[in-house]
């Protein structure tokens, strides 16, 4: 750094050149109520021999759940979350699954059957055996007083206590689905390429709706919901008339199977399953995250509260729970412990066989320190909220595994990206021998690194009110920092020179054009790591540091620059330049919002404390689109009644709770509308739910619409959900469980 004695005179030129801020009229900021949600999660059952073909899926009110295959009738068996079941041959009652059973189906809420004899059940003490003399029967529906109307494919039978009613057909053409209609007492029946409508007490049969790409029905209270492949017709239950045009704006359109269940209607398709909303839009259930196979058969009402989507695969139980933030949150506290702490690091679960997280090794990562500080800032807020031992314990144990980065190499203040048993990772040119023959570490940490471990230990240091811990993050902070203005203002690597990414001198920052984000990010990021480090350490060399960097170099008008500003470099910028504004970079993001803990909190004086609020308002306007819960609550720390926080909520509750890597497609989806290219590289015109996304951390693209992951690894919740909840927790803007603001 250039002598600073110079220019000593700084501080109280920036002082006069703000006026000191008016008092904060502001309103209130709200809070969420912790009230229970409705929590979705899938438990899936594999199908172990690929030659059985799954037709459909039943479950009676005692909540047994079978299944109908080309090998006849099969159950669940084991299955929990994330570890999937089988299924396998229903034996439970061995005189049924002996016969030829065609199809199952379920009547007043019992499983029923219909073989080459006759349709039959278990239930009314085995009384229901209603006798037919069609061979191959194998479609049937209930209708009033135990009477059902059963095809082979081609032929209709009316049957009542073993007596054939009615017999007849729909003009020779194919059969493919029958449902009764209580409120009307007539069955739909589907054609190949018609709706017909039978009535059982005229004994008469009607035509009332063609169409020559029809696959399945429903009836609804008072429609029936003809489903094609396209979309869906909706037809009046009393008039027989269509109405409106076919509905085809949904995920995706070839439909296989539609199920009313508890008033909400469930679609099946060959790309995933689908539920209509109060609102016109979808939940989208599609990927392993979900189902075992995109092609769905058949869709049925489960137990508990559940919903049973058959695929070609295997079968997905969607469950549906009620649960609050703070439940959610201590599930994610146990993933974290159980399987996503390495040497105390917040780590990934990779090399995993198909989403199995029993197969799979935590790895080493770059990023190690910045997403245990993500982890650890979340624990200590957790901390600071609840004072729960757990917690401190937690915090104690990240922290010594931060302070490790910095004691593992020789370099004075250089904390190194990660490190790990020797042998396993040498053969990277950035992985060291370190002095203890068990260890490597590596080196060419960058500034993603160091703004992470500022905000843990700014946190720490501010909210941990036990002294050893606190004075930990204290001389880390100092340790850091020290090594940063002793070299002038950059990480030095064990070759003497700057890491690649570790530089915040003004040569490099304002190398950059005014428009390449890297001038204001460094910028920003330098600022509040130096008032952090003053804030908790006193020492006037990182005051008088922030200031000759504001003032002499204009890093305050840098970090001030309108997110609007940010763009392309022009034609003739360097090359670097060019490369560091191909588009906007989402790594920013985190690392701005990381920052802006020890920007706005610590800021030097008042006045400068409400223009770095200006610069993070104007940061997140730019961010509303992609609905992210960490940008959207950390917000909140500047004050601001205004942060989105209905969309951040929706973000902490709509989160998947399999933070498993599944290959998730949805550039495919016809509910979507995609815009032209850009520079924030959005894809849509609206961002889609988390729980429909690939898992993604805070430093990705939430508009990017595919991934090809095919379950091989396992995302900790550590950064990923527990950091937003806690902070917003800390900050008042999320209610505990029962708590009112």
């Amino acid at each position: 750094m250039r002598k600073i004695k110079q220019i000593l005179v700084i501080p109280a030129l920036i002082c006069a050149m703000f006026a000191c801020t008016s008092k904060n009229n502001e309103p209130a900021q709200p809070q969420h109520q912790d009230k229970p949600f409705i929590q979705d999660f899938s438990i899936k059952y594999e199908v172990t021999d690929q030659s059985v073909v799954l037709k459909s899926v039943a479950a009676d009110r005692n909540g047994y759940v079978q299944l109908f295959s080309s090998k006849g009738l099969l159950r669940p068996r084991s299955g929990q979350f994330l570890f999937p079941g089988t299924l396998v041959t229903d034996v439970q009652d061995k005189q049924t699954s002996d016969k030829k059973i065609a199809g199952i189906g379920i009547y007043q809420n019992q499983l029923v059957y219909i073989d080459d004899k006759a349709v039959l059940s278990n239930a009314w003490a085995g009384k229901l055996y209603s006798r037919h003399t069609m061979a191959g029967a194998r479609i049937f529906a209930g209708g009033n007083d135990f009477e059902f109307l059963i095809s082979d494919g081609i032929k209709l039978n009316l049957l009542k206590n073993s007596e054939v009613l009615w017999e007849g057909n729909i003009s020779g053409e194919e059969i493919k689905e029958i449902k009764f209609d209580q409120t009307n007492k007539l069955f739909w029946i589907l054609g190949k390429t018609s709706v017909s409508v039978f009535s059982p007490d005229k004994k008469s049969i009607e035509k009332v709706f063609t169409n020559s790409n029809l696959t399945c029905i429903e009836i609804t209270t008072d429609k029936l919901i003809a489903g094609t492949t396209d979309g869906y017709y909706e037809i009046d239950l009393k008039s027989k008339k269509q109405v409106g045009d076919i509905k085809n704006k949904m995920p995706w359109t070839e439909l296989t199977v539609i199920t009313e269940i508890d008033g909400n209607l469930w679609f099946g398709s060959t790309w995933g399953a689908m539920m209509l909303k109060k609102d016109g839009k979808y939940n989208y259930y599609a990927s392993k995250r979900w189902i075992p196979s995109d092609t769905v058969v058949n869709i049925a009402k489960g137990p508990e509260n559940s919903v049973l989507i058959l695929t070609n695969r295997g079968l997905g139980k969607i469950c549906f729970q009620e649960m609050t933030l703070y439940e959610k949150a201590m599930f994610f506290e146990k993933q974290v412990r159980d399987r996503h702490i390495r040497t105390g690091f917040n780590a990934t679960v990779s090399s995993m066989v198909n989403g199995d997280v029993t197969t799979g090794s935590m790895e080493d990562s770059d990023n190690d320190g910045l997403w245990t500080s993500m982890y650890l800032a979340g624990e200590t807020f957790r901390y600071a909220v609840t004072k729960s031992d757990e917690a401190l314990q937690n915090v104690r144990e990240s922290l010594d595994a931060m302070e490790r980065l910095y004691t593992i190499n020789s370099l004075q203040g250089f904390p190194s990206r990660s490190f790990e048993r020797r042998g396993y990772k040498y053969h990277d040119e950035a992985w060291r021998r370190a002095d203890d023959p068990e260890w490597d570490w590596k080196s060419t940490t960058s500034s993603d690194e160091a703004i992470g471990h500022i905000f843990a230990f700014g946190a720490i240091a501010e909210l941990v009110d036990e002294p050893a811990t606190r004075d930990k993050a204290i001389r880390l902070i100092d340790t850091l920092m020290s090594h940063v203005v002793k070299n002038d203002f950059y990480l030095i690597d064990w070759n003497g020179k700057p890491t690649l990414w570790g530089k915040w001198h003004p040569d490099y920052v304002n190398a950059r054009p005014k428009m390449v984000g890297d001038r204001k990010i460094n910028s920003s990021n330098i600022i509040g790591m130096l008032q952090t480090a003053y804030k908790f350490t006193k020492k006037e060399k990182y005051k008088e540091a922030a200031f000759y960097l504001m003032n002499q170099h204009g890093y305050f008008d840098n970090l001030m620059r309108s997110m609007k500003e940010v763009g392309y470099a022009p034609k003739e910028a360097d090359d670097w330049s060019k490369m560091l504004s191909d588009g906007w970079n989402h790594s920013d993001d985190e690392m701005y919002y990381c920052g802006y803990w020890g920007l706005y909190r610590y800021a030097l004086n008042d006045t400068l404390k409400a223009r770095f609020k200006e610069a993070i308002i104007d940061h997140w306007k730019i961010e509303r689109p992609e609905k992210e819960g960490a940008w959207n609550i950390m917000t909140a720390l500047t004050g601001t009644p205004e942060f989105d926080l209905e969309e951040g909520i929706g973000f902490l509750q709509h989160y998947p709770m399999d933070l498993v890597n599944w290959t998730v497609k949805n550039s495919h989806r016809k509910d979507i509308e995609k815009i032209e290219p850009n520079f924030r590289r959005q894809t849509i015109k609206e961002v889609l739910p988390p729980d429909e996304m690939r898992i993604a951390r805070h430093n990705s693209n939430f508009f990017d619409l595919d991934s090809n992951d095919n379950g091989g690894a396992e995302n900790s919740a550590g950064d990923i959900w527990l950091l937003p909840y806690w902070i917003g927790r800390y900050l008042g803007v999320i209610g505990g469980p029962g708590e009112a603001k």
